[in-house]
């Protein structure tokens, strides 16, 4: 890698990776990490031992956010902030989140190693429950530290178990007593694998992520009439798990129709009573549209309910469709990214610009802090899969991207 003296060292992220991936590792090689559960603590008790090792001091925070300071020359400058999250899909990857995590606290180590003190503190974040996959809410430690989320409904979601948030925060020992609200920072960078094709396609080491895509999700219940499949005549069926098959095709039919930026997407599905010769009487899914262009998601939000119902309608059934959000697109730092930028082309890494299809914490950082993203390729675009990869040269390549756009930023004049 040229451009720089000051390396990380590769190895030691490499191994920190594969130590992390070794908690809730799964029979396929990917891991199953969900948020607040007893893995989940284990991961974060590791990354609290790093840090500590590392000379960092770490709080946390009252919806379980970690941050890990390293201090700065001038403790009057607010902080650079990097980091990412730790919890994972159900069958998630090694990399997913943990790579931007890992590769931050191998900046604070490599910054250790070469004896470079910043102008300002630079602070490392592990975000609470950014997949959203235990409690049905996505972005969850950063949604509510933005502000984005009320700490008391963030409290009171539950898994399919009852658990609450609250609850499940207490057992694994990570409800801090630090307010979880925004403070005064300089910027946050996250690294992250791309979780799609492009950049391997194109032979690119590292995304310039300059923003990421809007999006609405909605939950759906269907009700029709659970009643015999032997015996129920077509005329008298009211068949709710029907009415879901055309509802999703909607989905398909409306993603399709924006053309290669359009995103449409029911990856959550509950039929009751789910019995083989039972009609479906009840259906539970989930709908989201994606979309780089605020204004056409906005259009979706409008047009989707009025012909799902018109479905229902027609169907005999009911239906009832509960917004959970929706997310203007959100626009990058200009000086953050151009920083990534620089620091791409000064280490002679192919790079291009790329927008985020996936929602990271950043999106809600980014409402009070200047942020940026950097990508690195992942084998095939697979992600939220165990078989989701990454080569140690690119994990090496974004944590090199992330240390000099991070010292840059922590060493600017003001």
């Amino acid at each position: 890698m040229s451009g720089t003296n000051r390396k990380i060292d590769a190895a030691r992220l490499w191994d920190s990776l594969m130590a992390m991936a070794s908690i809730g590792a799964t029979p396929k090689g990917g891991v199953k990490r969900l948020t607040l559960t007893e893995v989940d603590r284990q991961g974060r008790d590791l990354f609290a031992t790093w840090c500590a090792e590392a000379g960092l001091t770490i709080r946390v925070d009252a919806i379980g956010n970690m941050f890990c300071r390293r201090p700065g020359r001038d403790p009057r400058r607010p902080p650079v902030l990097l980091g990412s999250h730790l919890d994972s899909q159900p069958s998630g990857g090694k990399f997913d989140g943990a790579l931007g995590v890992i590769a931050g606290l191998e900046v604070m180590r490599s910054l250790n190693d070469l004896g470079i003190e910043t102008e300002a503190p630079i602070e490392l974040v592990n975000w609470t429950d950014e997949e959203g996959s235990r409690f049905g809410h996505s972005l969850m430690g950063s949604g509510v530290w933005a502000g984005v989320y009320a700490q008391d409904h963030a409290y009171g979601l539950r898994d399919t178990e009852g658990v609450s948030v609250r609850d499940a925060l207490e057992a694994i020992g990570y409800r801090g007593e630090h307010p979880a609200a925004p403070f005064t920072a300089d910027a946050y960078f996250e690294l992250h694998i791309e979780q799609g094709p492009i950049l391997e396609a194109e032979g690119k080491q590292i995304g310039i992520v300059t923003g990421a895509q809007a999006m609405v999700w909605w939950d759906a219940v269907l009700e029709g009439q659970d009643s015999h499949a032997g015996t129920t005549p077509p005329v008298a069926r009211r068949d709710a798990l029907l009415g879901a098959a055309r509802i999703i095709e909607l989905v398909d039919k409306l993603m399709r129709a924006r053309g290669q930026d359009g995103r449409g997407t029911v990856g959550y599905l509950q039929v009751l009573p789910n019995s083989r010769n039972v009609i479906p009487g009840e259906v539970r899914f989930s709908i989201e549209f994606r979309h780089p262009d605020t204004e056409e998601i906005e259009r979706l939000a409008a047009e989707f309910p009025h012909l799902a119902q018109s479905i229902a309608d027609e169907l005999r059934l009911g239906l009832r469709l509960t917004e959970l959000f929706r997310l203007p697109a959100q626009p990058f730092d200009p000086g953050c990214v151009a920083l990534v930028r620089q620091a791409a082309a000064r280490l002679g890494l192919p790079a291009r610009e790329i927008v985020s299809g996936a929602g990271h914490d950043a999106v809600y950082v980014a409402r009070h802090v200047p942020t940026a993203m950097i990508f690195t390729p992942c084998k095939d675009g697979l992600s939220h899969n165990e078989a989701e990869s990454i080569e140690p040269q690119e994990a090496a390549a974004g944590c090199q991207v992330l240390f000099e756009a991070v010292v840059a930023r922590a060493n600017r004049p003001l």
